[in-house]
């Protein structure tokens, strides 16, 4: 696996074949940020079920300002730790090991928002509604900002979350990218 844009273009990533985890193809990765494209220079940008934190470190790579990494499994932080150091954007991240879940709080308490999240919650678990439920209630996306999930393309998810919106989808193999937008409802007078 490898930075596929950006500053570290071409860099190879650490090892993670022994961790049990499931990262982002090259492909995939690639066509996020195609479509991502400029949204991402400047970014404030949340890596949530980051594993290996590819999507992250890739973000940096294309001009991201900070990404902030959240998984629960310790080998997972140590394999993002290890990439940030080898990367040189340990001073333009936070690593959090907890439960997604219950760091979507922990970020709400603590006043942060983000331009970009990603979620790669593993697949069939119930794991990514939950988490856009709880994004849409404590609102951790900036007004216009936009939020990405990755699922199985069997599964779906609502057109609606709150004041997430969907606006659109697309298949690459097993997997879905389905993008949302933080709109701010319109209160009636």
């Amino acid at each position: 696996m490898r930075i596929i844009g950006g500053e570290r273009k071409g860099h190879r990533l650490v090892e993670w074949h022994a961790a049990g985890i499931r990262p982002l193809r090259d492909r995939v990765r690639a066509a996020l940020f195609d479509i991502l494209g400029e949204l991402v220079r400047d970014a404030e940008f949340l890596d949530l079920f980051a594993g290996t934190g590819a999507v992250g470190l890739e973000a940096l790579s294309r001009g991201a300002r900070r990404a902030t990494f959240v998984d629960s499994s310790g080998k997972a932080i140590r394999i993002i730790r290890a990439n940030l150091k080898k990367l040189g954007y340990g001073k333009r991240a936070e690593v959090i090991r907890d439960d997604a879940l219950e760091a979507i709080r922990k970020l709400w308490r603590r006043g942060r928002r983000f331009d970009l999240i990603f979620m790669g919650a593993p697949y069939s678990q119930g794991l990514t509604q939950e988490a856009l439920k709880l994004l849409a209630h404590y609102n951790l996306l900036r007004e216009g900002g936009v939020l990405v999930a990755e699922i199985h393309k069997s599964e779906t998810l609502a057109p609606r979350y709150g004041d997430l919106v969907q606006i659109q989808d697309r298949d690459y193999g097993d997997s879905r990218l389905v993008f949302y937008e933080f709109v701010v409802r319109e209160s009636s007078a």
